[in-house]
């Protein structure tokens, strides 16, 4: 097998690098503005963290991170806030929501890596920001595949839809195939059944990231009358919330709800920790998910680390990053069909 040296722009706490890395990819750094991010990077990955906006990247600084290798890839998921359905506005070449995406493009032109490999939300797929995107890969001689992942398909106890494209300049490179289906999906009980017991607003002692953010009082009793699935509807009339009772509340109901134990988890996102944010309650105990179980569903392995030792996670920061994070199952599945890609050029050479 050739030498394989990727990058992971945009590297967050390493869920993109864990997962290449699992797949055999050497990830020789990884690339974000944010200082939180560095501890879980590198305790867990067999990489370097560079604390460094992507905007001040240049071309001679990947040429030496990729000195030696046969083959470069360059991965990079920008922040998708700018693709929101609550930002989403007209485009214009110097819109400063797209700068991230340009950046990225901006370093595949001057670094010319083999591969590319971008993960974002799905929603990005339908602006011409994308299609320019896709359109200067192709000029550049790269094959490019892309598709909305959902990644329960691949193992994820989650119902997360992802972007996901791939392009080379070896050959057409597309994901794998999928590994599960509806009958056999991974659930949010195989994912977190074994987790201790704990209550609201506690810490495991065994494992600082098992926390789980306290309930108000009003809350308590409105978890206690949640069923799994359910949501705010099973509540008696005194405790549903004044917005709900209006019309114009009535249909958000995707939220102050339980999980079920015997389906894929929502998509966790960055206020998974919050009983009223989503969908995050535990199936059977009276909180919402701790940072560990989050973690979990995320595709971390269960050790994975996100706080030096002896320190307490602080749930909104940490909350952050694990909702944030490329899981680490989708990367791997992506270093998976990168690493087939290559071995498969290589054969045919």
């Amino acid at each position: 097998m050739k030498s394989v040296v990727a990058v992971d722009l945009f590297c967050g706490v390493g869920g993109l690098t864990h997962g290449l890395e699992k797949a055999g990819l050497k990830v020789i750094a990884g690339i974000d503005i944010d200082p939180k991010c560095e501890y879980a990077f590198e305790a867990n990955n067999d990489s370097r963290f560079i604390l460094k906006s992507v905007d001040k990247v240049n071309k001679a600084e990947l040429q030496s991170l990729y000195a030696g290798a046969e083959v470069k890839v360059l991965a990079g998921c920008a922040p998708c806030q700018p693709f929101s359905t609550y930002s989403q506005g007209t485009r214009g070449a110097q819109d400063d929501k797209w700068k991230l995406l340009f950046e990225f493009q901006r370093l595949i032109s001057e670094s010319q890596p083999d591969i590319v490999t971008m993960e974002n939300v799905p929603l990005l797929v339908k602006n011409e920001v994308f299609t320019d995107f896709v359109q200067a890969l192709k000029k550049q001689n790269y094959y490019v595949h892309y598709s909305v992942v959902e990644c329960v398909k691949y193992g994820l106890p989650q119902t997360r839809k992802r972007l996901v494209l791939l392009a080379s300049k070896l050959g057409e490179l597309k994901l794998s195939q999928p590994t599960h289906k509806e009958d056999n999906f991974n659930t949010v009980k195989d994912a977190i059944k074994s987790q201790p017991q704990l209550q609201s607003g506690k810490t495991s002692k065994n494992d600082l990231l098992h926390k789980s953010s306290l309930l108000s009082d009003l809350n308590m009793e409105r978890i206690k009358y949640s069923k799994p699935g359910g949501s705010w509807r099973d509540w008696p009339v005194h405790l549903v919330s004044e917005c709900h009772k209006k019309h114009s509340g009535r249909t958000y109901v995707s939220v102050y709800g339980r999980m079920e134990w015997n389906k894929p988890s929502p998509t966790i996102t960055t206020q998974f920790f919050g009983f009223g944010n989503g969908r995050f309650g535990h199936p059977t105990q009276d909180r919402a998910l701790s940072l560990r179980e989050g973690a979990i569903l995320q595709s971390f392995p269960k050790d994975y680390k996100f706080c030096p030792p002896g320190v307490t996670p602080e749930i909104k920061t940490i909350g952050r990053l694990i909702g944030n994070a490329v899981p680490v199952r989708l990367g791997e599945v992506i270093g998976e069909s990168i690493m087939e890609h290559i071995s498969e050029h290589a054969a045919s050479r």
